[in-house]
């Protein structure tokens, strides 16, 4: 096993976009709000590695609320990550192995300046083709540290069969605050159904700690 067991005790930097998917906007997604978000897992996390990813809130299902380990304690606040990458074998593995999490590869560029008010660029790129690109502006150092707690639930499948939910809680704090972000989703590329769509509202997470799969 070339990934570390759970919990993964996870540092590091989490910029974020709300981008909404309306009805008949495309056959294949679930008309809703889904958050983009753009993420940098630095020492002292047990790997340390860029992830790009999109997800969507979920809601609870109490009728098979017994039969999920570790559902009894897990937040309302739930998330299913639809869209994921890593630049990391270790952390592709692992998220599929652990929490049926559908991480892919792909390669990350990030350049950040300033100091009180930062300006921070991504570029993420699958086999040297776009996937997406962003900038963000913030003042989050300059906020107040503050808990978070949530989950993501995601589908492992089985056998043809019904899939079976995998539950993954979350909880630690950061320097939150809105930022003004922006985003270019190539056109041609997976996640081509978010180009075109502007943010509904961006924040910067700083100096994150977070416990995942606790």
């Amino acid at each position: 096993m070339s990934y570390p067991p759970a919990p993964w005790d996870l540092h590091g930097q989490l910029w974020l976009s709300l981008f909404r998917v309306r009805e008949g906007d495309h056959p294949d997604r679930e008309p809703g709000v889904y958050g983009a978000a753009l993420v940098s897992y630095e020492q002292p996390s047990p790997l340390t590695y860029s992830e790009l990813l999109v997800a969507r809130p979920v809601k609870r299902s109490g009728s098979r609320r017994a039969n999920i380990p570790g559902l009894s304690r897990a937040p309302r606040a739930r998330v299913e990550i639809t869209d994921i990458w890593v630049d990391s074998v270790d952390s592709l593995e692992g998220g599929r192995a652990l929490w049926a999490i559908p991480k892919h590869l792909c390669e990350f560029e990030r350049t950040t300046t300033g100091g009180r008010v930062q300006r921070t660029s991504w570029s993420t790129t699958l086999d040297g083709v776009p996937i997406a690109s962003a900038r963000f502006t913030d003042i989050s150092r300059a906020a107040p540290r503050t808990p978070f707690k949530g989950a993501t639930c995601q589908q492992r499948a089985a056998g043809g069969g019904p899939g079976r939910e995998v539950v993954a809680v979350l909880k630690g704090s950061a320097r939150a605050f809105p930022a003004h972000g922006t985003w270019d989703f190539d056109a041609s590329g997976p996640l081509a159904w978010l180009a075109g769509k502007r943010p509904l509202a961006s924040f910067r997470m700083t100096d994150f700690q977070l416990l995942f799969g606790a």
